[in-house]
């Protein structure tokens, strides 16, 4: 079953929040997910603990280096989809991570330190393509981005990742005060108290529709594949 990788070595990319969101609608949908939590944080097994969490996703908390490629290929045989949460390091564990991936995603803010992490991400996934002997699909998540208006160093970023030849996603996740939230109430992003959270319905839409180019992105790489 598919193997989806959020990387970038720099921290607070936003890797935590687009992990758990995808993995949160995916769950909605009846699909069956287990998170590898390699993050130090481990915001998301703390996410876990928390009441509301389906029975249809599964959280492995305890991952190293020595453990993951193992972790990694009894979860996909297990679930519909595996989603792994990496650490901010470029790391032994991240290399061998993404070398199993089938989709990597590389959440970026719009500033030159995210996009450079980025750019380091993006080498080591080539590199890994390249010992694999296969194509590795990938692809850069800009984040936190403003629900009114994409600034001016958003669209730079774009661009300069366009010029690059360097994949994008149409989606990006927009700063929600819902994404910080369901870490702290727990259950699924559409579970949300409307009374306590605003903009409930906006969150999930845009989750929705990351969620749905992440399923036409990996279709695509499934597509590659078969042809060669």
């Amino acid at each position: 079953m598919p193997v989806i990788a959020f990387a970038n070595p720099k921290g607070g990319a936003g890797k935590t929040t687009s992990a758990l969101l995808l993995a949160s609608e995916l769950a909605s949908r009846g699909a069956t997910v287990t998170i590898l939590d390699a993050d130090p944080e481990k915001w998301i097994s703390q996410w876990g603990a928390l009441p509301g969490r389906p029975a249809n996703v599964m959280i492995i908390s305890d991952v190293t280096e020595d453990t993951i490629v193992d972790q990694i290929e009894a979860a996909a045989a297990a679930a519909q989809f595996v989603v792994i949460d990496l650490e901010g390091t470029a790391s032994l564990m991240v290399a061998n991570a993404i070398g199993m991936s089938d989709l990597v995603i590389i959440p970026t803010q719009g500033s030159s330190m995210d996009a450079k992490g980025a750019a380091k991400t993006i080498r080591l996934i080539r590199n890994q393509a390249r010992m694999a002997r296969r194509d590795i699909s990938h692809a850069v998540l800009l984040t936190r981005t403003s629900a009114a208006v994409a600034s001016r160093a958003i669209r730079n970023v774009r661009d300069q990742l366009d010029q690059a030849g360097i994949p994008v996603f149409d989606a990006s996740i927009v700063e929600r005060a819902a994404y910080r939230d369901i870490l702290d109430y727990g259950g699924l992003l559409a579970d949300l108290d409307r009374a306590k959270v605003s903009n409930v319905d906006k969150a999930v839409e845009n989750a929705r529709m990351f969620t749905a180019e992440v399923v036409v992105r990996l279709k695509a790489a499934q597509a590659t594949a078969e042809v060669k």
